[in-house]
């Protein structure tokens, strides 16, 4: 925030954000003098107040001529220009409304991270040193050096080859014949064709959800965790992650497996130690760089064109002997008949054991989402590379199964002497028999090793060119893992910054201009080395499917719930997709997952539980604009408005209370008091009067998160008003919404009522009036210490830390008290900040200024979080209940509810009622069975015959001195009564209200002697509050009772009076 003198008229507040908010002059003469004067030094026309002495490396200038002219230029980070700026500085004292008008700019809106308008002036001292000096030419030159640019990747580059290299990986080179041997060509159509349609409601759902905004790094886990909200998005970030260091290890295990079959030594060994050697190379080639990645990968493509045709090329070319030994024979309408059906072998032999081998290679579709931090434009790469990605290798794949499955055979010895003199299937089994080969003898003892059933190299002996088909394998496989080796860590990278879980912040770090995760590289490492050494692609392959179907049911169903909660923000630009489309994705996931693997499924949910239960335990502090904050809303929204429809009754009646709390901090006790018997129970609103006039400006700020940070379940509402039984009458007329409105008023006891004016002594009395003429009850609670704790909290926590960097923060007590108090706490903090004396007040000003508005919430809230009695656990002490008054059951109610809660669970509640002593167990026993009724569990009941006793001389003595300023004869003192006074002090007492009231006022010093007697240990007392008759208890008079009632007493005191309406009762209807 700050000052700006206008030459002639008032002066300008401007805040952080675009509001100029106009003072008159005559508020700056409780700053400084020589400030004011200052602004009646008469300006030149034209000419501008420079602040650039003042702002460090930040320059401002503004015009002065009858205009505010808005020509500023930054240098440094920010760089706002607005030269078409500008705001009248003739109007009158204003109400914080008048705005400089600037034109549309992207600047306002690209700054999320607060809400409401980006600055149009930036702090001026930002370094928080006082003593500002121009930029230097070394700085000029070190600000005007442009940052280096990262690299940044298109759409089809970043996102459509990234996910067709992913998809094109090792189930499709090493896997798929052997799929098309088991399941057949038609299931196996079936299965890629199911795989597809999931995979692209899931892009259609991607796209969606990419295009609703910009997205920045983090991949599957921000698009998620930005619509659902860190719950889900957290957990399921973590889980993909995972799946992706996972695919690491699959892809290099298929890489391992065919050099494998080039060596033929030790198959699992030989598996484990290539695997290692080749997920190392991988993790360098991953730490050299983003680019160095994009340059391994883009080699790839070339392989897998070249592969593709001299794959197709060799299904043409005549098939020699050899390769027909092997079952290769060409395109064959009988090949392709037999190889139509399934024909299930081996453990995994079942439609979803195959579904579950074949699913990960549909999982790399996220592959360009997952780098969406390093893309050119991700709202436009995510949705158009994805998509084309996912079309044409679902292509690929249909056309590779028809395409084996027509030319080789399922079963085959690859001896060259298993030939017949002529065809015939005259004992002879298999496709082959009809072409001259005869392998019954390896089919019936299931020794073939060739086939596709048996031979995982199929497609490398079909081609024209065996080893380029090897080559394609190796450049597919490899690209693949290098995807997954980078996804995953960026990912993770994402999570880690968000700081959702413990332990995992140290992988967050980034390095270089790439913001590079190193660490997270080598935990991703690790992790794939670990599921390397299992050395079998068929049992890794089933692990990672689960977890991937995991993520995409989530991000399936971000997107459905991001559409029925119809917010507003949901404008995804992207429009071809369906929230019924994605929602039957999300269930199909589901399914699929059970049909998969039950037990991994069932742990994959689990994991996906515990991690939503321990971000819904600890709520961390962020706010993201979740899909489910607006389905809080619609559901909040449509309950409060279905309470219209339901009537009041007696037995849903809850203390719904409105704290007068003013600040929540400022009276922590009273709040936490009753915090404890509303938590999860009925509503709680802390409210706050702020008293100003309207010269005055007042920054409203919210005080929810210093209610969060305590536990406290309360709302909270601010008003602004002249005095404050104006602005109380505010919150008892218009606080709460429909039926969930509050109905008892808890306020703390003025202990400071024979200091104050008489005329704010009036208003208090006059509030408790004002509340049961609105059908409030009333509770008033006094602490042997005081509640207000305003003073105590600012001398502890008035500055929070020294600013002496950046990062710094500094806080000064409550800006209210900026323009109210007559000691200024600004001048007295910029004492402390080491600025030199005699500098201009004008810098102090602005020194300070900025201080207030730089404050850390956090160390804020740790500071001012004292420490009360109604925190602790209550000791085996008593609640005694003096229930001198009915007044509908209240003064019951609340120390039951007390006694349901944990910290007063030990105590035991006594119920004292006034009586007779000759009639003291019959009314001990109506009281005790009418506490009965109500089902209370309230069993010691006394009954007092000594209340209506007279109370003792001394202590009459000390009431009648306690009231004796207040009486009209303390002014007259010779006895003449004079109209004139009595006009003026309407709040005075006179003898004939003294002894209307007198039997009154000998109740409350008697009840304060017994409960000196009977309550003198006890861990609270509540006593039924007096209630004085407008026009015939004066407000000094009222305030003695309550101060003779409750004085001299160690434990706390509630005096409670209901407004006469029933809330307990022992009636089942």
């Amino acid at each position: 925030m700050f000052l700006i003198s206008l030459h002639g008229q008032d002066s300008c507040f401007l805040s952080w954000g675009t509001y100029i908010t106009c003072l008159p002059k005559q508020f700056f003469s409780q700053l400084s003098p020589s400030l004011c004067a200052s602004m009646e030094e008469p300006q030149k026309p034209n000419e501008g107040l420079n602040l650039s002495t003042l702002s460090g490396q930040y320059a401002a200038s503004l015009g002065m001529n009858g205009e505010l002219e808005g020509k500023f230029h930054f240098t440094d980070t920010d760089n706002y220009s607005y030269p078409n700026a500008r705001a009248s500085s003739g109007s009158a004292v204003l109400n914080g409304y008048d705005t400089l008008d600037a034109p549309p700019n992207y600047d306002f809106y690209s700054n999320t991270e607060v809400f409401g308008r980006v600055p149009i002036l930036v702090l001026f001292l930002a370094n928080g040193e006082g003593q500002g000096s121009p930029q230097g030419p070394e700085d000029e030159e070190k600000s005007a050096e442009p940052a280096a640019e990262p690299t940044r990747f298109g759409w089809v580059q970043g996102v459509m080859i990234r996910c067709m290299l992913n998809i094109w990986g090792v189930i499709l080179y090493l896997r798929l014949p052997w799929i098309t041997a088991q399941a057949g060509i038609g299931l196996t159509w079936v299965i890629i064709l199911i795989s597809s349609c999931i995979t692209g409601i899931t892009g259609l759902s991607t796209s969606a959800i990419a295009t609703n905004g910009k997205v920045k790094g983090g991949g599957t886990y921000f698009l998620i965790s930005r619509s659902l909200g860190p719950e889900l998005g957290g957990s399921i970030g973590l889980i993909f992650a995972f799946a992706n260091a996972v695919a690491v290890a699959m892809h290099t295990v298929g890489f391992a497996e065919t050099v494998q079959n080039l060596i033929m030594v030790d198959p699992i060994n030989d598996i484990r130690i290539i695997g290692v050697i080749t997920v190392t190379c991988l993790l360098a080639i991953s730490l050299a760089g983003m680019e160095w990645e994009s340059k391994v990968s883009f080699l790839s493509p070339n392989f897998t064109r070249h592969k593709a045709d001299f794959y197709i090329i060799g299904t043409i070319i005549p098939a020699t002997p050899q390769k027909q030994a092997k079952g290769f024979y060409s395109y064959r309408a009988s090949i392709f008949a037999a190889n139509f059906v399934p024909s299930w072998r081996g453990p995994e032999g079942s439609f979803f054991g195959m579904f579950s081998i074949f699913f990960p290679s549909a999982t790399g579709i996220l592959a360009g989402a997952n780098i969406s931090g390093d893309l050119r434009d991700p709202n436009i790469a995510i949705p158009r590379g994805t998509l084309m990605a996912i079309f044409w290798t679902t292509l690929s794949y249909l056309c590779s199964a028809d395409i084996t499955g027509s030319c080789v055979v399922r079963d085959a010895s690859g001896n060259i002497n298993d030939t017949m003199a002529f065809p015939t299937t005259v004992d002879c089994q298999g496709t082959a028999c009809i072409y001259g080969w005869n392998f019954s003898e390896c089919i019936n003892n299931r020794t073939c090793t060739y086939g596709i059933t048996n031979y995982y190299q199929s497609m490398s002996m079909v081609s024209a060119v065996a080893p380029l088909i090897t080559a394609g394998i190796f450049g597919a496989t490899l690209s693949s893992a290098l995807a997954c080796l980078v996804s995953a860590p960026k990912v993770f990278q994402c999570l880690c910054k968000d700081r959702l879980y413990p332990l995992i912040g140290f992988f967050g770090k980034g390095y270089g201009k790439n913001d590079e995760p190193y660490r997270s590289y080598l935990l991703a490492y690790f992790i794939a080395v670990c599921f390397i050494l299992i050395a079998e692609l068929n049992t890794i392959a089933p692990i990672i499917s689960n977890f991937f179907l995991c993520s995409y049911a989530l991000i399936n169903f971000s997107c459905f719930h991001a559409s029925i909660t119809n917010s507003p923000g949901w404008r995804p630009s992207f429009r071809y997709y369906s929230k019924w489309l994605s929602l039957l994705g999300a269930v199909v996931s589901v399914v699929i997952m059970f049909l998969f693997t039950w037990w991994a499924a069932l742990i994959a949910l689990g994991v996906v539980l515990f991690l939503l239960g321990y971000v819904l335990y600890k709520k961390p502090t962020v706010n993201w604009g979740s899909s489910v904050q607006a389905s809080s809303y619609n559901v909040a929204l449509s309950q409060a408005v279905g309470l219209n429809h339901v009537g009041d009754h007696i037995k849903n009646y809850r203390p719904q209370c409105l704290v007068l709390s003013g600040p929540p901090g400022f009276r922590p006790a009273l709040v936490d008091f009753v915090g404890t018997f509303t938590k999860n129970f009925s509503m709680m609103m802390c409210g706050n009067v702020v008293i100003v006039s309207s010269s005055k400006m007042y920054l409203f700020e919210s005080h929810v998160a210093w209610l969060n940070k305590r536990g406290i379940k309360s709302f909270y509402n601010g008003v602004v008003a002249d005095n404050l039984r104006t602005g109380v009458q505010m919150l008892l007329q218009g606080a709460g919404l429909g039926r969930i409105r509050p109905n008892v008023l808890v306020m703390g006891f003025k202990t400071t009522w024979r200091k104050d004016q008489p005329s704010l002594v009036d208003n208090y009395v006059g509030i408790i009036h004002d509340a049961f003429d609105l059908q409030y009850g009333v509770c008033v609670l006094r602490l042997r210490d005081g509640l207000d704790m305003s003073r105590r909290m600012q001398a502890h926590s008035k500055y929070v830390k020294k600013k002496n960097s950046a990062n710094d923060f500094i806080q000064i007590w409550p800006l209210t008290d900026f323009p109210l108090c007559s000691a200024n706490p600004v001048f007295e903090a910029c004492s402390e900040l080491g600025l030199q004396e005699g500098a201009p007040p004008e810098l102090y000003l602005l020194q300070c200024a900025v201080i207030l508005v730089s404050v850390d919430p956090d160390a804020v809230l740790a500071v001012t979080q004292p420490h009360t009695v109604f925190r602790s656990r209550q000791e085996k002490k008593t609640i005694d209940v003096y229930w001198i008054s009915d007044d509908g059951g209240l003064a019951l109610l609340i120390p039951y509810l007390l006694t349901r809660k944990k910290r007063w669970a030990r105590c035991k509640v006594r119920v004292f009622v006034g009586g007779e002593i000759q009639n003291m167990e019959e009314q001990r026993a109506a009281v005790m069975a009418l506490i009965k009724k109500f089902r209370l569990r309230f069993h010691d009941v006394q009954v007092l015959p000594e209340i209506n006793e007279d109370p003792q001389p001394e202590h009459i003595k000390k009431f009648e001195d306690l009231i004796a300023p207040y009486r009209k004869n303390a002014i007259n003192k010779d006895g003449e009564a004079h109209e004139d006074t009595i006009k003026e002090c309407p709040w005075m007492v006179s003898n004939e209200e003294m002894e209307k009231n007198k039997t009154k006022s000998h109740r409350q010093i008697r009840l304060n002697e017994i409960l000196l007697d009977y309550s003198r240990d006890a861990a609270l007392i509540v006593v039924s509050l007096p209630v004085g008759r407008r026009g015939v208890c004066p407000s000094p008079l009222y305030m003695a009772w309550l101060e003779t009632l409750s004085r001299d007493l160690r434990p706390p005191v509630l005096l409670v009076r209901g407004n006469q309406e029933n809330v307990l009762t022992f009636y089942c209807q």
